[in-house]
């Protein structure tokens, strides 16, 4: 994977001098976490590490980013609800089931 796709602002800060993992190699993050709940974690051949945070999809929703057609097909329904192309058709709450 490219570094590009991974490092997508280079404007990094020194949060924290000398840190040093315990016996068991765990190193504390503390403040420099971003508030994520997840990480992708990335190494190059130096040691030097990149934390990516990414968030989770639902396995229920997950179909829709493995369908392509159906993917291409709401974004093309956002984009057109954002141009101000679609046609409001009232309520359809009455099709719902309980």
């Amino acid at each position: 994977m490219s570094t590009s796709t991974i490092i997508r602002n280079s404007d990094f800060e020194l949060v924290s001098e000398f840190a040093q993992p315990d016996a068991k190699k765990r190193l504390s993050l503390g403040e420099a976490l971003c508030g994520a709940k997840a990480y992708n974690i990335y190494r190059n051949p130096l040691g030097q590490l990149i934390l990516d945070p990414v968030k989770t999809v639902s396995a229920s929703e997950m179909w829709l980013y493995e369908n392509p057609q159906a993917l291409a097909s709401v974004i093309k329904g956002l984009r057109e609800s954002a141009e101000r192309k679609s046609i409001y058709r009232g309520s359809f709450a009455r099709h719902a089931r309980p």
